[in-house]
Parts: structure tokens; C-alpha cells; sequence
């Protein structure tokens, strides 16, 4: 028997929770980068970006190729890129929300008491 739905939604969001593979699928978003390219742009070692790198690979969100020496990585779906721009949206009410619950409280000045 196969897993239920929820459980392969909650495994694949698990594969996105971690900053460095959501920066990642950012920059393929864009355009497909070979590996140097993201070093950079990422801001960890090597070892560790090859190591995020092969999780997206074994979940099936990237691919990768070999043009001589260098290995670029792509999207496996554009609704990846999509997915990253909902969350966006999501994250954007949620601290415009907080932002004005902030300037609620500071408006209503110090504690009393």
C-alpha cells in the first residue's frame, strides 16, 4: 500500500525546509546555473551546497548536466518557480499583518500598571 497523499505533501515540504535548498531553487528559478555560479549566491562551502543540491536531486525538484567540466542544474517543473512565488505571496500578507498588529501596539503606548 502507498502513502497517503498528506504524508508525501508533508515529505516534500520537509525536502524545502531548509534555507539553503529554497536559495537554491530561487536562483534555478531565475535561469539554470552551474554549480560555481550559486557558491557564491548561496553563501556556504562547496561540500555543503553539493550536499543540498543531491537531496533536491534524489526529491525530483532538480537535474542536472555535464558540459565539459562544469555541471549546471535546472527546475524539473516550472511549477516549482510557481510555488516558490505563492509562498512569497503568503509570507507578504503575513508580515503585513504583523507589521500592522506592531504598529497597533506601539500606538497604544506603554504598558500601564
Amino acid at each position: 500500500m502507498s502513502a497517503p497523499l498528506y504524508q508525501l505533501k508533508a515529505e516534500f515540504f520537509k525536502t524545502l525546509g531548509h534555507p539553503v535548498r529554497i536559495r537554491v531553487l530561487e536562483l534555478l528559478s531565475e535561469r539554470d546555473h552551474a554549480v560555481a555560479e550559486m557558491l557564491p549566491e548561496v553563501g556556504v562551502e562547496a561540500a555543503s551546497l553539493s550536499q543540498q543540491l543531491a537531496v533536491l536531486r534524489k526529491a525530483n525538484l532538480v537535474t542536472s548536466r555535464r558540459e565539459g567540466s562544469t555541471v549546471y542544474y535546472a527546475l524539473t517543473s516550472p511549477r516549482i518557480a510557481e510555488l516558490l512565488r505563492v509562498a512569497r505571496g503568503i509570507l507578504s500578507g503575513v508580515l503585513e499583518g504583523q507589521a500592522e498588529l506592531l504598529a497597533d501596539l506601539r500606538a497604544a503606548g506603554p504598558p500601564r500598571g
